[in-house]
């Protein structure tokens, strides 16, 4: 599958215009997204970053990002405020505009807003980003609040980024928040309603390494088997119709397990990726290390 390239977005002059610079300008370049995500203390509370204490000071990651080169760095407004002053013309931000904490549990989750497109406007954000759940019983609002998101976002020329998440009690009955049904649909439904670029997580793969089928789920996802991680993903690339999607790191891995899910999801045709965890949680020159790597395998899709 070729990956969706910045002119087939159709995206206004300033959209493209700021796209542009984190596709190509920074990070590994060649029409590809590197993100360093930074809104975990927000949705986790500051537990991930005891796994390397330098990590909680929002410097250390902000000087992260732009040290080694990405093409952004995704956080809420608290932080964005405080600390992208520093870093003006060196790494791009994508400004968080909603969030929630881990407390309380939610069966029907939604992400209220926690900033404005005017915000991101003011403190020179190149996207904004937001998170959808899909499949909560919440959804309806979280459409509604979202399209008015996406208005004024067109309206300042400002790239939209959507956190498509799978998640609620009624995921849960069709082969939960993990499963290809999941995933594929919340794909489909965010370049639907209008997101740029896509951030989605890796399906559960089967002890055999294949994908699906989805106990619960509808036809043909109850039957239907992917034989490979590779191919289940170009399934989720193509539902995103046209939008550019960049994959989620999740929980730390190791090494070979990292730079394995590059070198597939590219070869997919995903735009990049989104890593936080498996990241800024590793000492400065091991992620320094491990960055170097992953954006090498990155050039060698260059468009």
């Amino acid at each position: 599958m070729t990956r969706p390239t910045l002119a087939d977005l159709g995206l206004s002059a300033g959209k493209s215009v700021r796209l542009g610079r984190m596709l190509n300008q920074h990070g590994p370049g060649g029409s590809t997204l590197l993100v360093l995500p930074v809104d975990q203390g927000m949705e986790h509370g500051p537990r991930d970053f005891f796994v390397n204490p330098a990590s909680l000071d929002p410097d250390y990651v902000f000087s992260l990002a732009a040290d080694t080169g990405y093409s952004a760095i995704a956080v809420q407004f608290g932080l964005a405020n405080k600390y992208v002053g520093r870093y003006a013309g060196a790494v791009p931000l994508i400004l968080k505009l909603n969030g929630k904490s881990e407390i309380p549990p939610a069966n029907a989750p939604r992400s209220p807003l926690t900033a404005r497109v005017e915000d991101a406007v003011r403190i020179g954000a190149d996207a904004i980003g937001y998170t959808l759940y899909f499949g909560s019983a919440q959804q309806e609002t979280d459409f509604e609040n979202f399209s008015r998101v996406r208005l004024e976002a067109d309206r300042a020329g400002l790239p939209v980024v959507v956190w498509a998440y799978p998640r609620g009690e009624h995921i849960d009955a069709k082969g939960g928040r993990d499963s290809i049904y999941a995933i594929d649909y919340a794909a489909r439904v965010a370049s639907e309603l209008g997101a740029d670029v896509i951030k989605v997580n890796y399906p559960v793969q089967n002890p055999d390494g294949s994908v699906g089928p989805v106990e619960g789920a509808p036809a043909p996802y109850d039957s239907k088997v992917w034989p490979d991680m590779g191919s289940a993903l170009r399934q989720i690339l193509s539902s995103a119709a046209n939008s550019m999607v960049i994959m989620s790191g999740g929980s730390r891995v190791g090494d070979e397990e990292l730079l394995k899910r590059v070198e597939l999801s590219m070869q997919a045709g995903a735009t990049g990726f989104i890593y936080g965890r498996n990241i800024w949680q590793r000492e400065r020159s091991a992620s320094e290390a491990i960055i170097a790597k992953i954006k090498d395998c990155m050039r060698g899709y260059a468009l």
